[in-house]
């Protein structure tokens, strides 16, 4: 999903950048026969594109807060564990790259263009999210696996949630584990996310929820 909306953002960043570029140069929009100070609509098309931009990135922020939400409450799951500190490092990194680029654009969006607040509003927002994300995640060891009777959930950057209703075949090959359900629908998460010394038993306790008649486990190589 992170970097689903990651390529959205990108492809609405362009236009919107555009249209700043435009409308703050005051440069000539020869198809409308206007320049861009006097583009009709400027105010809502800008107003319009911060909106959608704030409710794309609102949603990717709610998913990761549930996320962590959900497996810190480390008794309701029969195997909880931090995610490993290769991990956790890349996760922060990333983060902070991403609040980074967000917060470099808007500037960037609203220098050029001081109508274009809403875009630029929105994406300093989500940066400052970003930030408060990666420093309680931290702090509080948030960013964790979970594993329960009925799914498996892995809560840091991205929120990856495995139910194992409908699986057929759990199969770990090389640095990602594959669960293939019915109706060939597969999915995966990273194995990169559990410390070397706790595979071992990640796995016996992954393999004991499962129904032997009804799915195949394949053993770690």
């Amino acid at each position: 999903m992170n970097k689903a909306i990651n390529v959205i953002l990108i492809f609405i960043l362009f236009p919107t950048m555009l249209m700043s570029i435009y409308v703050g140069l005051d440069l000539p929009i020869s198809f409308l026969k206007t320049t861009g100070e006097f583009l009709p609509y400027k105010f809502e098309i800008f107003l319009g594109l911060g909106i959608f931009i704030l409710v794309l990135l609102l949603r990717r922020s709610i998913r990761r807060w549930m996320g962590m939400r959900i497996v810190s409450k480390q008794k309701k799951f029969k195997w909880n564990t931090e995610v490993s500190s290769a991990r956790k490092k890349r996760v922060v990194t990333y983060l902070l790259l991403e609040s980074f680029i967000m917060t470099s654009a808007a500037v960037a969006i609203f220098v050029v263009c001081d109508d274009a607040w809403a875009p630029a509003g929105a994406l300093i927002i989500s940066s400052i999210d970003n930030i408060l994300f990666a420093i309680v995640g931290v702090a509080i060891k948030g960013f964790r696996i979970g594993l329960s009777k009925k799914a498996l959930i892995v809560a840091d950057r991205e929120v990856v949630l495995l139910y194992f209703k409908g699986l057929r075949k759990v199969s770990p090959h090389q640095q990602t584990i594959y669960f293939d359900y019915i109706k060939d629908l597969q999915l995966s998460f990273p194995i990169d996310c559990i410390a070397e010394d706790q595979k071992d038993e990640f796995f016996s306790v992954l393999e004991a929820q499962m129904d032997p008649d009804k799915v195949f486990f394949s053993k770690m190589k």
